[in-house]
């Protein structure tokens, strides 16, 4: 593995935050003349020669046959190759090919700042599934939700076209309308969602002491760059603030940076491993929890769902196997590679699974997910409560929302003996 030509990291389980076109498109410059130059110059094994030749003859054919000579571009053919080289291992929910820009729109995502509606997806199942929306975001005040199959995009069907086309007609300029029509499968209810979109700031740590209680409700909404340091921030200024217990929510959070996940269950866990990884020849190996950090005991509970996914999962596997937490909610959505990536000459990149993660007891949830503790359903219509919108609630309606899985982890850590509120 070529890791030092790499970037080793995490992304939300295809993740296609739909703010930019972050898949499989085509891609790199060449033309005809040049793909014999390549063919010729770099080292291609023994036996891959007959199939660089028969990629070869296509090209030729398309260039001397195909009778719309506008649609012939030759950059868009040779992407388009490479697409379908990676789409061909059948990782369709990690392993992608990236042009120069979605290298760009991923690093400004990762970044915290993007533009568009901000909803992750991928493609599952040859739908366009929601993995989660992004907290104070347009499809998220929507009420766009984790397993939402997306079935139109502007009055038109998206149904088999490819995810690189779908995602450049959801995008779009801040300001700018879009129109989705979203299948709820759990319902079997189809509904329509105007959006407006947006520049989006992403603030990936945010947290408040619910109502009438000594607990701290911190939530992660992505593992983008300082997250771990937005953490160790929160539950320092709760503990000032007299918190004796802490709801850790990763619900709807799509993952994000690898290291980033390490650091935060670094902070959460006194020693052992974050993970394990196995590599394409069965070895595993551990991911031991970083020494040097600043270390939170307090008392805590987790909340997951199916839109949790990769580095969320990582942390939340980690603090379930080392009895930090119990897991409170659904079955998340089951990320279960790393990916690493590799750069191409023009600036697209090659994004491929390389190894396969489990938790630290070695379970493997590639495609199954993590089953919780406690499995706790949210009823019909119900979106989880977050951390802004509780600054104006009471004690009382707090206790009278229908955020069963935050009542649920509330209960559990009073029951415990844990804390009282």
């Amino acid at each position: 593995m070529t890791s030092q030509h790499s970037k080793h990291r995490l992304r939300p389980a295809l993740a296609l935050l739909l703010t930019f076109a972050f898949g499989f498109v085509a891609g790199v410059a060449v033309d005809r003349h040049t793909v014999s130059d390549i063919i010729q110059a770099c080292t291609v094994p023994p036996k891959a020669v007959p199939d660089f030749r028969l990629m070869a003859e296509a090209w030729d054919i398309i260039q001397h046959h195909y009778v719309d000579r506008s649609a012939v571009k030759p950059r868009r053919i040779a992407y388009g190759a490479i697409s379908g080289m990676v789409n061909s291992l059948g990782d369709t929910d990690h392993s992608t090919f990236l042009t120069p820009k979605m290298v760009r729109e991923e690093r400004e995502s990762l970044r915290g700042q993007f533009a568009g509606i901000g909803v992750e997806v991928q493609m599952k199942n040859r739908k366009l599934v929601i993995v989660a929306p992004i907290d104070g975001t347009p499809a998220q005040r929507a009420g766009l939700e984790a397993g939402d199959v997306i079935l139109e995009v502007n009055g038109h069907s998206i149904v088999g076209q490819p995810i690189n086309k779908v995602v450049g007609e959801i995008k779009g300029p801040p300001g700018t309308r879009v129109s989705l029509t979203v299948l709820n499968p759990k319902t079997g209810k189809l509904r329509q969602y105007h959006l407006v979109r947006a520049h989006i700031h992403l603030s990936s740590v945010t947290w408040h002491m619910l109502p009438g209680t000594h607990i701290a409700h911190v939530r992660i909404a992505l593992f983008s760059k300082g997250t771990a340091k937005g953490l160790a921030k929160a539950l320092d200024a709760a503990q000032k603030q007299g918190a004796k217990a802490v709801i850790l929510d990763l619900r709807n959070d799509p993952g994000g940076l690898f290291q980033e996940a390490i650091d935060t269950a670094s902070l959460l866990i006194q020693h052992g491993n974050v993970l394990l990884e196995k590599n394409v020849y069965g070895q595993i190996h551990s991911v031991p929890i970083r020494a040097g950090l600043p270390k939170f005991s307090l008392p805590m509970e987790v909340l997951v769902n199916s839109g949790t996914a990769s580095a969320a999962e990582i942390v939340a596997g980690a603090l379930r196997d080392a009895g930090r937490a119990d897991l409170v909610g659904q079955t998340t959505f089951g990320t279960g590679t790393v990916l690493e990536s590799y750069p191409l000459s023009d600036g697209s990149a090659l994004v491929l699974a390389v190894q396969e993660w489990l938790t630290p007891h070695g379970h493997s949830f590639w495609h199954h997910g993590i089953t919780p503790n406690y499995i706790v359903a949210l009823p019909p219509g119900v979106t989880p409560l977050q951390p802004e919108s509780e600054h104006s609630m009471t004690a009382q309606q707090l206790r009278h929302s229908r955020d069963t899985q935050l009542l649920r982890a509330m209960k559990l850590l009073s029951q415990n003996g844990k804390v009282r509120h």
